[in-house]
């Protein structure tokens, strides 16, 4: 066995003890994305191998918070990628509106800028106070950042060019308080936010659900855990919910592919096909083609 077949195996066993010990299952993960994290965690920690990290997966329980911070991927911006948000305003936010109430799920939320810039979004559309959103991560620290709303001031500059670029209503500056280096979210945007950890690979369903955000999320997954995720999402959505992935994922390939029309392909937004005897609004919002009606 040469080193390379070498450290295969021991990033395999490394990630079976952390599921078996911890729950936490890494194991379905690309492998070429998982095997650039596990290295880093080698550097990190100053390992000589991913099998002298075994022992403290199985018995430190401080090397845990480590090991899921540098695992997971948490890249997010406030608005990123603007024409998405300002898709979902023009096409997906009058259909929601139709519903008397929605609910939400933030998948993969990690440190929660989109998940405020969601929040912003529907409270200028005038309908935050019907809604409730579910912002969910695998990584409890990021939870943490995200339940607290407090980001680098030195950031706020590019989130307030992508706001403006998602065709925002007001000053950016407006829903954030400067403080130091910091700003801090305006706390009346998390009334309505409940933050929780919930794990793609190993949790359930989030139920009756109208609108699901995943992006940029499933890239990092292969295959087999991928259909897994948007077997998930199917089973939570209502018929009639709307499915939003990242512009580098598709349903193509999946068992769901089918049960989906397309409300923006560049975008990655399709809405599930409603079922006879199912109510689903038709105006003003978004008709059977997937197109504004």
């Amino acid at each position: 066995m040469d080193l390379a077949d070498l450290e295969h195996l021991e990033t395999n066993l490394f990630l079976e003890a952390l599921f078996l010990r911890h729950g936490y299952d890494f194991r379905n993960y690309s492998q070429a994305s998982i095997r650039r994290r596990v290295r880093k965690l080698m550097d990190t920690c100053g390992a000589a191998s991913v099998g002298d990290m075994i022992p403290r997966i199985l018995r430190d329980e401080a090397f845990l918070p480590l090991v899921v911070e540098t695992l997971s991927v948490n890249v997010s911006e406030m608005f990123r990628d603007p024409e998405f948000f300002a898709v979902l305003r023009r096409e997906v936010i009058p259909y929601l509106k139709t519903f008397p109430f929605i609910k939400i799920w933030h998948a993969g939320c990690g440190s929660g800028e989109e998940v405020y810039s969601l929040a912003i979004l529907l409270r200028e559309e005038g309908f935050y106070d019907r809604t409730t959103i579910f912002a969910t991560d695998l990584n409890p620290v990021v939870l943490e950042q995200a339940k607290s709303g407090i980001y680098p001031l030195d950031a706020v500059k590019g989130y307030t060019a992508n706001y403006q670029q998602a065709h925002g209503k007001t000053a950016f500056s407006d829903y954030y308080l400067a403080r130091y280096d910091s700003a801090i979210m305006d706390s009346s945007l998390r009334e309505n936010v409940t933050f929780a950890p919930h794990n793609l690979a190993t949790d359930g369903v989030f139920g009756e659900m109208h609108l699901i955000l995943c992006r940029n999320v499933l890239i990092y997954f292969d295959r087999a855990l991928q259909n897994r995720v948007l077997r998930l999402f199917d089973e939570s959505l209502v018929h009639g919910g709307i499915l939003a992935l990242g512009s580098k994922e598709s349903l193509k390939g999946s068992e769901e592919s089918a049960s989906y029309l397309p409300v923006n392909a560049k975008w990655r937004i399709h809405k599930k096909a409603a079922t006879q005897g199912f109510p689903v609004p038709r105006k003003p919002g978004l008709a059977k083609t997937g197109k504004p009606a």
